[in-house]
């Protein structure tokens, strides 16, 4: 019988967009479960928070954002260094940018691992990656903050930072504490799954509460639709927080009974499936996120590397 094929490999249908405006400042793109990116308009240029994964798919943003004004796109903000977030980011340059500014901890996982991610995360799904032809290279930082940064766009405030590990060891959260709107990339996710492969889960839920403790009333996840009320966002927390601590703590069991990444697959399974099997892009997760889960478990604490090769090693031991 042939092996099957990765979920993501499968997954062909293009997804709506939306464009939404959370106050005269902010907007979330959104995609029905595909990466989100967030705009930032200040009294003097825009911010754009993940790039989307190609040049091309960054087109429809900037039509979105050239509908609302015609200032410069003058910061770009990885909110963390996978692929599919990052690589759209040369397309700004000819709309104005000026800086494209990360934490130091991203930088360090693009220096590690961006070239392997890049050409895995293409060969997983290659749907999110339309005119992947179109991709110069890797995207790397011009500005690079350890903690957090603060940016005036004209009188608007907008805080950087890095509050903690969760999705990846260097995840920043874009936050206009003025109109308690928060962009959090991929730390929280709602109606969609959480992929952990290089996450750090542990630390993760920590992570969320002193995201909960700023007060945000809105919030952009990294997948699923925005959240537009302080219930809304303590949902899509809870949410994540459920995700991620459900997936650790039933490998933990597994490893505790000494089974192998299969059979680690199955009681996860039997733990996340009734929660989270009906959301978005959670058989394509699921995989990276078990071997992950099972690595940390058995006490690795950095994320191994995903390359395509591993990416193809650890589907066949889980099929066979």
């Amino acid at each position: 019988m042939a092996e099957k094929k990765f979920a993501s490999q499968a997954d062909l249908e293009v997804k709506k967009t939306s464009f939404i405006k959370l106050s005269d400042n902010a907007y979330a793109y959104t995609a029905e479960g595909d990466p989100n990116s967030g705009v930032i308009i200040g009294d003097d240029s825009v911010m754009v928070i993940d790039t989307t994964a190609t040049p091309v798919m960054a087109q429809a943003l900037i039509k979105h954002i050239r509908s609302v004004t015609d200032l410069p796109i003058k910061y770009v903000v990885l909110s963390h260094y996978h692929a599919v977030r990052v690589l759209g980011a040369s397309a700004y340059f000819a709309e104005g940018a000026e800086q494209i500014i990360a934490s130091r901890g991203t930088y360090e996982l693009i220096v590690e691992r961006g070239a392997q991610d890049m050409q895995s995360e293409i060969e997983r799904f290659p749907r999110l990656f339309a005119g992947v032809e179109s991709v110069p290279g890797l995207s790397w930082p011009t500005m690079v903050f350890e903690k957090e940064m603060t940016i005036f766009m004209g009188k608007l405030e907008v805080r950087l930072a890095h509050i903690g590990m969760g999705h990846t060891k260097g995840d920043t959260v874009a936050w206009i504490a003025s109109q308690k709107i928060c962009f959090s990339g991929d730390l929280v996710e709602f109606d969609a799954a959480a992929y952990t492969g290089d996450a750090q889960l542990e630390e993760w839920p920590a992570t969320l509460e002193a995201l909960r403790a700023l007060g945000a009333e809105k919030l952009v996840p990294g997948r699923g639709p925005a959240l537009l009320n302080a219930q809304q966002v303590d949902a899509g927390i809870d949410y994540t927080k459920d995700f991620v601590t459900t997936l650790l703590g039933s490998a933990k069991e597994a490893v505790a009974n000494s089974m192998n990444l299969k059979e680690t697959m199955a009681h996860v399974r039997g733990k996340m499936d009734p929660k989270f099997g009906h959301v978005f892009i959670y058989e394509h997760c699921l995989p990276f996120d078990v071997t992950r889960a099972y690595d940390e478990a058995k006490g690795i604490k950095h994320p191994r590397i995903w390359t395509a090769a591993r990416d193809q090693e650890m589907w066949h031991s889980l099929q066979n």
